[in-house]
């Protein structure tokens, strides 16, 4: 009985160090590898992030992780990766939801050294001190700065129709009961470049509008780019929920945004109903 003890105690142990000593997966050397940092947030991350991962993976271009806590990352988290995509807001600057300083330090390094980085929506809200955050995104959601109107139908207006990610895409694009971000904070002009714009009708603010919004309504930046060191942001404001994100709209600039992003390029093909 005691031989049959211990044997069964060895197995155990043997067990549990063999599943802790199986690697994680490899890379996949011929997909953009991507992590989505997430896990904080005003929105209602848990059903954004699937649909982000599941927008990218069924390219078939994408293999991607995500990861709900970067805290305490170092540039070796990211060594193996192409591509960030932010879906992360801080809580109106709680500095307990701040990565900390090595860890965006290595995110600044990532994108100077040539690697690539998405600004998905409320992203452009985050970390109010971190200039650098600031200049990779462009333009930001600070306070008196940055609102919307109730969520409604509007057109996507392609205003550079030869940079890669819109090239062959038809304009105006519909995107249906999403938010039209308006009147953000920008970074100086030439630092960002604008791919597609939206008309922000004031009339449908109502009573209850916050910030000054003079005249009918004016056309605000919806897709842009930044050119950040030797890498690549891409910014899009849309895609406010679950739902938002499984438009075909989104996806399809979401998706020709991260190939850009990572690779400069963009050979992803366009759903006939989007083609020019």
């Amino acid at each position: 009985m005691k031989n049959i003890l211990i044997t069964l105690i060895w197995f155990s142990v043997m067990t549990a160090l063999n599943v802790q000593a199986q690697p994680y997966p490899a890379p996949d050397p011929d997909k953009i590898q991507v992590l989505i940092i997430t896990g904080q947030h005003v929105h209602y991350w848990p059903d954004t992030t699937p649909g982000l991962k599941t927008a990218l993976e069924d390219t078939g271009k994408f293999e991607v992780r995500v990861t709900e806590e970067f805290r305490g990352a170092t540039a070796a988290t990211l060594q193996n990766y192409d591509l960030l995509v932010m879906n992360y807001y801080d809580r109106r600057q709680d500095p307990v939801y701040r990565w900390g300083e090595e860890a965006e330090q290595a995110v600044e390094d990532f994108v100077r050294g040539g690697k690539g980085v998405v600004m998905y929506h409320l992203a452009l809200g985050a970390f109010y001190h971190w200039t650098e955050w600031e200049k990779m995104s462009g333009g930001n959601w600070r306070d008196g700065r940055g609102h919307h109107s109730a969520q409604h139908d509007f057109d996507v207006d392609l205003i550079d129709r030869n940079h890669p990610i819109t090239r062959g895409l038809k304009t105006p694009l519909r995107m249906e009961d999403d938010e039209l971000y308006a009147n953000l904070i920008y970074q100086p002009e030439g630092s960002y470049h604008v791919l597609a714009t939206a008309y922000d009708d004031h009339s449908l603010y109502g009573e209850n509008v916050r910030q000054p919004i003079p005249g009918p309504g004016i056309h605000q930046p919806i897709l842009w780019t930044v050119d950040y060191g030797q890498g690549r942001v891409f910014v899009t404001t849309l895609g406010h929920d679950g739902e938002d994100v499984l438009h075909p709209t989104f996806v399809t600039t979401f998706t020709r945004g991260a190939e850009w992003a990572a690779t400069g390029a963009v050979t992803l093909a366009i759903p006939p109903a989007l083609a020019e």
